[in-house]
């Protein structure tokens, strides 16, 4: 440290070397999350030429090594010189920021990628990247890497043998020469240097790209693994009228049609593409989205289209005496049980930050609530039953959020200062700054007494359940208040819950399930992952929650001990120490360590593993806590058949 500051002190970061210094601030991190959203940033530029009229394939591709390919059928990045620049269009593209085709409005009327940094991202967080343009019956190739340029332009025709492949992979059988099949083909090896893992997750890649389909219909998207041969080819003509069906799937309907409409504004350059429907359920799944790009954290055309859906729905009810003339429904009320995807086609989006999640235009809030009005009277207006069947379930939405409220008033937490006002059960820690403090919900009085005794009381509270949960996904929300160990969850972490939750209020920010490693305690850990994200979805999205990892063995021999936490790990060991004389201890449940393991194991910042809970997509955690937990049983077989060549260990 010095006192001297001057200029010299002052760096210029050049080139994309800002990107690898501070890579959270454009893909958002560097754990998995950040990881994938590489993916997305490629293929959103095939989704750009696709919003285009120029793309109708794409094909996304997990190489043996650990490498993505992302090819197109598009127009192929431009090629030629910048006179300004001296360098070729895509060398450009690649190496610097701000740089791209989403500035000029006359080649992109609409686009997800708008500030010209997605590819040159990628390019600078990758430690090889090659790009292959296909124009003019030629493959243009470079290579990069980390960013730098290793491989100039070159440029050869391309042969009929490598034509009709590129028509394979692409599933193409319209064109008939190369010179009819442009296109672009992107390879790149994520940094190891800078990503916590680079193992892409199949499943999390189909389930973005499967979306991306329902968004533009007509449009292929072929996803394969070549790791593990998974596959899949996802296309619809019905477009979002399928991904609501898809959506509801397993579902008891409150009617049979999916309500959809196309509205374009063309003086504000607007198009509003929205499907609902609604089911028997208590929950609400809203997707929303802006020239193809998931906000999940909504905005404006979040706000229009829920002002639009109450404000139909009360008056149209009205109109048809389903309601009585001094009652109105809360928006709340009118979304229960409801399953919409609102699709917002502009061309100057306001997004808030790079990674896209929430739409700031302020004129679209009321441009999406005209149109969506509209849509959803006329529909109304030909269709008396739906809206007799919507207006009677928002009604007995309307007298439980009534029910729920009194209920409401028995779990409200007290001032973190009124002891008094604390569950009974729960051992709370001394720590008052939720930043600083951790509370471990446990399995039972046993593993609550071991927790109790082994916990660094400074800043560990204890909180142990009886037995398991009520299953939230099946319960409406004023019989789940009942329930005594929910309202000991809620009064414990004190932050409320649902609409009225305030994160600011909770008393702990780290939340840590520590349940026994088999099949019981993986059920009360779902149960409740179910419950958080459905009445406190703001601790998953702000990453409070946590999973404790017990160890499954302790290996010793004479006064050499280890915990491992796998069957490899601990054969390893067994095979380090001498099979003479080792003993394994396989721990079943929590209640079999004494304090003092359960402390240097499970509990010891120093020595602890915690799995994170983070909601990388919102729609596809949805998806998977209705399979596991819904009233359907037909999709939760066919998630455990999916899933079953991954489970190596099963304790029953």
């Amino acid at each position: 440290m010095t006192d001297n500051y001057d200029a010299s002190h002052i760096t210029v970061l050049e080139g994309l070397a800002p990107v690898r210094e501070r890579p959270a601030m454009y893909i958002g991190s560097t754990d998995a999350r950040g990881l994938h959203h590489l993916v997305y940033e490629v293929v959103d530029n095939s989704i750009d030429e696709a919003l285009a009229g120029f793309c109708k394939h794409i094909a996304v591709t997990i190489n043996p090594d650990g490498s993505c390919t992302i090819e197109d059928d598009g127009r192929g990045i431009p090629v030629d010189i910048m006179p300004k620049q001296n360098k070729s269009a895509l060398e450009v593209v690649m190496t610097v920021l701000h740089a791209g085709g989403k500035f000029d409005k006359n080649t992109y009327q609409v686009s997800g990628g708008l500030h010209g940094v997605g590819i040159s991202v990628v390019n600078a967080l990758s430690m090889k990247l090659t790009v292959g343009v296909y124009r003019n019956s030629s493959i243009y190739s470079m290579v990069f890497s980390r960013g730098g340029l290793v491989q100039t332009l070159e440029s050869r025709l391309e042969t009929d043998a490598e034509f009709r492949e590129r028509r394979t992979r692409l599933d193409n059988t319209t064109a008939q020469s190369p010179a009819e099949l442009t296109g672009t083909r992107i390879t790149f090896q994520p940094d190891r240097v800078i990503f916590d893992t680079t193992h892409f997750d199949y499943d999390i890649l189909a389930h973005r790209f499967r979306e991306l389909a329902y968004l533009n219909k007509g449009l292929e998207i072929r996803v394969t693994d070549n790791r593990t041969e998974d596959s899949d080819v996802f296309c619809y003509e019905g477009g979002l009228r399928e991904f609501v069906a898809y959506l509801n799937e397993g579902k008891e309907l409150l009617y049979t049609d999916v309500i959809y409409a196309d509205k374009f504004d063309g003086e504000n350059k607007i198009e509003v593409e929205i499907a609902l429907q609604y089911n028997q359920t208590y929950s609400e799944t809203l997707l929303t989205f802006v020239n193809s790009v998931n906000t999940r954290e909504g905005g404006a055309h979040l706000e229009g289209f829920r002002s639009a859906l109450t404000r139909a729905i009360n008056n149209s009810a009205h109109a048809n005496k389903h309601l009585k003339e001094d009652v109105n429904v809360k928006g709340e009320d009118v979304r229960e049980g409801l399953t919409a995807v609102i699709s917002v086609k502009i061309a100057n989006p306001q997004f808030e930050g790079q990674t896209k999640m929430r739409l700031g235009n302020s004129n679209v809030k009321g441009l999406v609530d005209s149109m969506v009005y509209q849509a959803l009277t006329e529909f109304f207006e030909e269709n008396p039953k739906v809206i007799a069947a919507i207006s009677r379930k928002a009604q007995e939405a309307a007298n439980a959020r009534e029910a729920a409220r009194r209920a409401k008033e028995l779990a409200r937490r007290k001032s973190s200062l009124e002891l008094s006002g604390l569950p009974g059960k729960l051992a709370d820690c001394s720590e008052r700054e939720p930043a600083k403090s951790e509370i471990y919900i446990v399995e039972g009085d046993s593993a609550g007494g071991s927790a109790k005794q082994g916990r660094d009381r400074k800043f560990q509270a204890i909180l142990p359940l009886r037995g398991k949960i009520l299953n939230v996904e099946k319960a409406i929300e004023h019989k789940a208040l009942k329930n005594a160990e929910i309202q000991t969850l809620i009064t414990a972490i004190g932050a409320g819950y649902g609409d009225s939750f305030d994160p600011d209020r909770a008393r702990y920010h780290h939340i840590v399930i520590m349940t026994d490693a088999d099949v019981d305690g993986a059920h009360i850990r779902i149960l409740l992952l179910t419950f958080f994200y459905r009445f406190m979805k703001q601790l998953v999205e702000l990453g409070y929650i946590y999973v404790a990892q017990p160890p499954l063995f302790r290996v010793a021999k004479g006064n050499q001990e280890r915990y491992v936490y796998t069957e490899e790990t601990m054969r390893a060991a067994v095979a380090e120490f001498g099979e003479k004389g080792t003993v394994v201890q396989r721990y079943k449940g929590l209640g079999e360590m004494n304090a003092g393991q359960l402390w240097d194991t499970t509990m010891n910042p120093q020595n602890r593993i915690f799995k994170q809970i983070r909601i990388e997509d919102a729609s596809y955690a949805n998806e998977i806590f209705e399979k596991l937990m819904g009233d359907d049983v037909t999709p939760r077989k066919n998630f455990i058949k999916r899933h079953a060549g991954e489970v190596k260990n099963l304790d029953i």
